[in-house]
């Protein structure tokens, strides 16, 4: 008991704030508004979700872009930490400095990082200039239209390079604090460079890069400024679907709104629980 009581005060802020709101957005979406004349509690928000095919195309489209997007986060990250722990292996200034660039994009906003990613990929983008300046096109309507398509692409194209750092930089952490023998030991017994990275160094990093991986999935299925900006307007993904029912004029699809909610909620909490679960019976360790 003792050890939890330093979480205490973190544990019960948590608890109070995401766990009442959850609470109440639950109770909403069984349809208790006492301001409308609502106070008996039903499933209708949850019926009229099942049997409704934009629910369906934009769940689709959110475990598209969240397992796409995770999925090369993941690659691409594992690849840039493998890179920096070679290249700043020589002096620790020289490491420093990498991690320093490779964490630039950290601190930049998800809302910022989509308008620079519209800025740079609109068919009237800075791409598109150059590529037109370049000879390659002749015009805006000859570039890719990567930003509001329907599967989805300008949404993973941003998410990717913002959280492809996130996952770099965790992995490095884990590289970093490895017995450089145990490469020497492997190397000694005739491994080569693509086993070495399966049998020894893969297995090391995975735990790191699974719980980075989860994070991520977690994010991109409940984010809302990347699809709002550069997603198509219909498929749309789960957030935006919520936030367009609840600012409807219609107070009465606010309950759609809060069961919308609900199930993001849901759909990430599944997800770190099956991770603490397999984590715990030792499958992915």
């Amino acid at each position: 008991m003792r050890r939890w009581l330093p979480l205490l005060p973190a544990l019960l802020i948590t608890l109070g704030l995401f766990g009442g709101g959850l609470l109440l957005s639950f109770v909403q979406s069984l349809g208790y508004a006492p301001a409308l004349g609502q106070t008996a509690l039903n499933l209708d928000a949850y019926r009229t979700l099942l049997a409704d095919h934009t629910f369906s195309s934009s769940l689709g489209l959110t475990a598209l872009v969240a397992t796409v997007s995770t999925a090369l986060a993941a690659v691409f990250g594992m690849g840039l930490a493998l890179l920096l722990h070679r290249a700043g292996g020589a002096t620790p200034g020289h490491a420093a400095r990498l991690r320093f660039l490779a964490g630039l994009t950290l601190p930049i906003p998800h809302l910022v990082a989509a308008i620079l990613t519209l800025l740079l990929l609109s068919q009237s983008g800075l791409l598109s200039r150059l590529t037109l300046a370049a000879g390659l096109t002749h015009g805006p309507q000859d570039f890719p239209a990567l930003l509001y398509d329907p599967r989805g692409v300008g949404i993973i194209l941003e998410l990717v390079w913002k959280e492809t750092p996130f996952i770099a930089l965790n992995v490095l952490a884990v590289l970093s604090g490895l017995d450089p023998r145990l490469q020497d030991v492997a190397r000694s017994l005739g491994a080569g460079r693509w086993v070495r990275l399966t049998r020894v160094t893969l297995p090391l990093i995975r735990p790191a890069l699974l719980s980075s991986g989860v994070l991520v999935f977690a994010f991109t299925l409940a984010s809302f400024e990347v699809p709002a900006l550069l997603g198509a307007t219909s498929p749309t993904t789960l957030p935006v679907l919520a936030y367009r029912a609840f600012t409807d004029s219609d107070l009465t699809a606010r309950a759609t709104a809060m069961a919308l909610s609900v199930v993001i909620a849901l759909l990430g909490g599944l997800l770190v629980w099956a991770y603490v679960r397999a984590q715990a019976a030792g499958r992915l360790r």
